[in-house]
């Protein structure tokens, strides 16, 4: 992976993807995604974790997000993943799904090779990260992550997605707690 988007600057916010392998959607039922909103609040509360923007898609999450130093951005998005993985596959053991062989072979078949990996690999490597390097690009990837819902033709209008920010900027009930301020990005 390049270097090019890794986080390299533990006091600066930055736009990530976090992605599952194959881009298998998985984020379509309503417990993967609770979970992928718990494990968010565990991260924001116990490891510090700031979020200034978000949008969980079927197959990928993205997030505008920084830490409060309590732990370093890329070890929290670490164990965000190591959790998130273990729990996800378990649920696709226990609850019924449809696809439930298929998803776990391809699971299984992406961590074959890979030393680290028990048995399954659920999301890919690295976290696509960009650093929030001015106000501008902030909004223009707020606005992005914003669009995904209308762009996949989920809802018509940003703030009508559940799993987004969206709601938070024009003030409905929300999901995740976030910080709105731009001025609390950590300065550019």
């Amino acid at each position: 992976m390049s270097d090019k988007y890794k986080i390299y600057d533990p006091d600066k916010a930055y736009f990530l993807t976090l992605t599952v392998v194959g881009w298998i959607d998985i984020f379509t039922r309503k417990n993967h995604k609770l979970l992928i909103v718990k494990s968010l609040q565990y991260c924001q509360k116990e490891k510090g974790l700031i979020i200034f923007g978000w949008c969980l898609m079927p197959s990928h999450l993205h997030l505008i997000a920084s830490s409060d130093g309590k732990y370093k951005l890329s070890d929290i998005l670490r164990d965000f993943k190591k959790f998130t993985s273990k729990k996800l596959v378990e649920q696709i053991f226990q609850e019924p799904e449809s696809r439930r062989d298929w998803i776990l072979h391809y699971l299984e078949q992406a961590g074959k090779n890979i030393k680290r990996v028990e048995k399954y690999k659920f999301w890919q490597d690295g976290n696509h990260a960009e650093i929030i390097y001015s106000t501008d690009f902030f909004y223009q990837k707020l606005k992005y992550i914003h669009q995904n819902p209308i762009k996949e033709m989920i809802v018509q209008n940003p703030e009508d997605y559940l799993f987004s920010s969206a709601r938070n900027y024009v003030d409905r009930d929300y999901l995740i707690e976030i910080v709105k301020e731009s001025a609390q990005l950590i300065s550019f």
